[in-house]
């Protein structure tokens, strides 16, 4: 199943890590990871820095994705909401060594969070 990034001509040049638009092609698995915290495996644990935060996010987006026999590279899509824009640098950082080369859609929104705590949630969309 071919999955294409498109960064035509005509628009800026995508930054940091993204592609304007994913493409899936053929017969897919579509894999829609809802929005996940930087909360451990006891479901009230969290540690106060967003970097903690972060890795423990990715880490979950990979056990997920391993549970439906995916990689990171199968990820076309991410939504990544961060409580304060301060925080851009070190999401760049994570998405860079989570995702390496591989360069899904990607939007990040700066917004107030549901609890206090966290300090980012991530969406994501994977296919095989």
């Amino acid at each position: 199943m071919p999955i294409l990034s498109h960064n035509p001509e005509g628009l800026f040049p995508p930054y940091r890590n993204y592609s304007h638009a994913t493409e899936i092609r053929g017969d897919a698995r579509l894999l829609i990871i809802s929005g996940l915290n930087g909360y451990l495996a006891d479901g009230r644990t969290m540690p106060d820095s967003f970097e903690e935060q972060g890795e423990i996010i990715w880490q979950h987006i990979g056990t997920i994705l391993r549970a439906a026999g995916m990689d990171y590279s199968d990820l076309v899509s991410l939504r990544t909401y961060l409580a304060d824009p301060s925080y851009d640098e070190a999401n760049v950082r994570l998405r860079i060594k989570y995702l390496g080369d591989h360069r899904p859609s990607s939007t990040v929104v700066c917004c107030r969070l549901l609890d206090p705590k966290w300090k980012l949630e991530v969406e994501a969309m994977a296919a095989k």
